[in-house]
């Protein structure tokens, strides 16, 4: 039996360990909270961060893992993590990197077998590749915030500017620049 069936076997308590050390990375009470309450509409970062586990597993397990399908699952959880200020880039985004101590400890008995060897290096050069897609993900969205904070601050300073009467209007014809 390959690896990757091994895994599927033991799909469900992968994804448990995989969830509990992502919401470990959260402050202890926070991350109690995550791991007990299961109502969605309660606990939606809970609740996303297990379904996108899910499908990345699920993709994972794929002869041939599609990168748009595991950016397409990373990318409710790295959006959570970047809007969130407790994380440094590296804890945003090296969620990935759990699955591979996890699962190298699931087969460690076997580690001598080159064959699982040869099959569990293949599969956590896929695990590379999806932590350079959380991070792409993880930049586009840290832009997006500075992109808003930045015009939000424009716009804080212009409503300064102008109760303070410092900013003019231009007319529409544009600026009266004729010497008189």
């Amino acid at each position: 039996m390959g690896l990757k069936a091994v895994l599927a076997e033991r799909k469900t308590s992968i994804i448990k360990k995989w969830f509990d050390r992502v919401v470990d990375t959260y402050p202890a009470d926070t991350s109690q909270f995550l791991k007990r309450q299961k109502d969605p509409f309660s606990n939606p970062v809970g609740s996303t961060t297990i379904e996108s586990l899910t499908r990345i597993f699920d993709e994972l397990l794929k002869e041939a893992p599609d990168s748009a399908v595991l950016q397409s699952a990373a990318d409710p959880i790295i959006r959570i993590r970047a809007v969130q200020t407790m994380f440094s880039p590296a804890q945003a985004v090296g969620f990935p990197y759990f699955l591979k101590n996890i699962i190298r400890d699931e087969f460690e008995s076997r580690m001598t077998d080159v064959q699982v060897l040869q099959a569990l290096l293949a599969f956590e050069l896929e695990i590379d590749k999806l932590s350079l897609v959380t991070f792409n993900i993880y930049m586009k969205c840290r832009e997006t915030v500075l992109k808003l904070r930045t015009n939000l601050e424009k716009e804080r300073l212009y409503k300064a500017f102008s109760r303070a009467g410092l900013i003019h209007e231009i007319p529409e014809d544009g600026p009266d620049l004729e010497e008189k």
